[in-house]
């Protein structure tokens, strides 16, 4: 399967030519390139810095979905600023004699489409970058400038209330796919941060460690040791969802998935998002069974 990289991931695609001879090797040899988007012109072209020259992508070469009607033009505007990707396919004079190369990033998302996504299995492990969050999931780019979707329950074992609490916008990330259907793929990131007896081997009872309160209930506070991994404290009213705290081990009971905990004390610093561990190091995985040995509840995911 060829490699194909989320846009800005891949330092060695970014290039500036120093000459015309550079650009024309680059075009003959059918290269991918990327470049920084400094404009999107009221045509909705996008204008690339190539170094000797101005590089334009064409509205309609713009992305995959344009030309179809199924790619609104908010997807171009958004990418100033930004780097995309593209192939060079000829040249253009302007009016004004200005020499410019012409691109497209069309023609590569439909070789990514072709050669990598169409071919992936449900399972299948891949690199990823976070384009953007809303309150409903995260959106990445797969490959290409190409984005999917992993839902927010689909994030963490531990519950969030915004996906912004557990990843960041530009953050390079690990995927595994969900599940695929004819016009969508659905992603998932939980089933490749451990299961709970990888999360809790990293605690002892006895330890004071570091959480995040992200539930106050009545009969509780949930607070999170890991992305895939909680424990309950007692009823506290001062404490407020998001609010780092130092806590206690009470206790770890494998066979009921539970660790209990005791709140030592809260901090009112603003907590960032917790880096991601990944325990699975495969590229490919058929199942995945969060729960002990021991437990009666079954939390699992099979591809």
């Amino acid at each position: 399967m060829l490699k194909y990289y989320p846009e800005g991931t891949n330092k060695a695609l970014l290039k500036r030519f120093e000459n015309y001879a550079q650009i024309k090797e680059a075009m003959k040899s059918a290269q991918i390139v990327e470049g920084r988007v400094l404009l999107c012109d009221k045509e909705h072209n996008l204008h690339i810095d190539l170094g000797v020259c101005r590089g334009v992508i064409p509205y309609r070469e713009g992305a995959f979905g344009i030309q179809e009607g199924t790619v609104r033009d908010i997807a171009l505007i958004s990418k100033v600023n930004k780097t995309v990707c593209f192939k060079i396919i000829g040249f253009h004079r302007t009016e004004s004699g200005e020499r410019i190369a012409v691109l497209s990033r069309r023609i590569v998302q439909l070789e990514c489409l072709k050669n990598f996504i169409d071919m992936l299995r449900e399972g299948d492990v891949i690199d990823a970058r976070v384009t953007h969050l809303e309150s409903f999931g995260a959106f990445i780019d797969i490959g290409c400038g190409i984005n999917s979707l992993i839902p927010i329950d689909m994030l963490s074992v531990s519950r969030i209330s915004h996906p912004s609490q557990r990843l960041s916008e530009g953050q390079k990330i690990k995927t595994v796919l969900k599940k695929r259907e004819e016009e969508k793929l659905t992603f998932s990131l939980k089933e490749l941060l451990g299961t709970w007896e990888e999360n809790a081997a990293l605690f002892s009872v006895g330890e004071t460690v570091t959480g995040i309160v992200r539930s106050v209930e009545s009969y509780g506070v949930f607070i999170e040791l890991t992305p895939n991994l909680a424990g309950l404290a007692e009823y506290n009213s001062v404490l407020c969802e998001g609010q780092k705290v130092s806590v206690y081990i009470k206790a770890i009971i494998p066979e009921k998935m539970k660790i209990k905990l005791a709140v030592v004390e809260a901090f009112d610093e603003v907590v960032g998002v917790p880096e991601l561990t990944y325990f699975e190091k495969e590229n490919h995985i058929s199942q995945w069974n969060y729960s002990t040995a021991n437990s009666i509840k079954s939390i699992k995911t099979v591809f």
